[in-house]
């Protein structure tokens, strides 16, 4: 059910956060995007960035090394 999908698969800190950030910028209140990364420590890094930014972090799914974030802007 998300608006936009980013696959960050492949990339290493920082740049699976840098690339949501960016997404989520361009995006309207509201709106969900999922995000799609290989990198273990984007769990720690996209829950502290919903955490300072206030977007909501709706689920944080591991299936077999790739970790599915779906956030809602707000």
């Amino acid at each position: 059910m998300a608006d936009q999908t980013l696959d960050a698969s492949g990339l290493n800190c920082p740049l699976p956060i840098l690339k949501t950030k960016k997404e989520l910028s361009k995006m309207s209140a509201g709106q969900v995007l999922e995000v799609i990364s290989t990198d273990a420590g984007s769990v720690k890094d996209i829950e502290a960035f919903c955490n300072q930014t206030g977007n909501k972090l709706i689920s944080n799914v591991e299936d077999g090394g790739k970790y599915v974030f779906t956030i809602e802007k707000v």
